[in-house]
């Protein structure tokens, strides 16, 4: 199932970066879903090129009950997004991967944070597979529509934690 999802934020490309990687910011979205940061990582400069690695333990209240059965009332969720040093314009980008301990769903996807004058325009495409036979495709198009949601929540998240509206 493909992902796909842009939004522009009122602050340039560095502070939305940096948001991103800022572990308070990682807890508060945990959290705001109901879940909680069970671990949190920069390999790098954050200025440069880094990695993040995000684990999170997010409740499954949303999902079928059938998936239920066989997730429990939680998922560890592993998200490493791997980004580009700054283009000269400003602008960057993310391979991210998504991993979900215990259900046959990964997501790979690519955000790119493209400076748009003092705003930044979060243009993320990808894609959500099960390596399930016969019922993958039912399990990605199930789990295509939350990863999507995650992975908008956090950006709308980002422009209130840079307004300050959140700390």
């Amino acid at each position: 199932m493909a992902l796909e999802a842009n939004t522009t934020l009122n602050y340039p490309v560095d502070q939305v970066a940096a948001v991103f990687a800022d572990e308070a910011f990682q807890r508060h979205v945990s959290e705001l879903v109901g879940g909680k940061l069970e671990s949190f990582t920069v390999d790098g400069d954050v200025a440069g090129a880094f990695r993040a690695t995000v684990i999170r333990q997010v409740p499954t209240g949303r999902l079928p009950e059938i998936a239920k059965k066989f997730v429990g009332e939680y998922l560890n969720v592993t998200q490493v997004e791997t980004w580009t040093a700054p283009d000269a314009d400003g602008s960057r980008q993310a391979d991210i991967t998504v991993k979900v301990a215990g259900a046959p769903v990964d997501v790979a996807a690519v955000q790119r944070l493209a400076a748009d004058g003092g705003t930044t325009r979060i243009e993320l495409t990808g894609t959500v597979s099960s390596s399930v036979p016969f019922l993958g495709g039912k399990i990605a198009e199930a789990a295509e529509p939350m990863v999507g949601k995650a992975l908008n929540l956090e950006a709308t998240q980002a422009a209130a934690w840079l307004a300050g509206e959140i700390a």
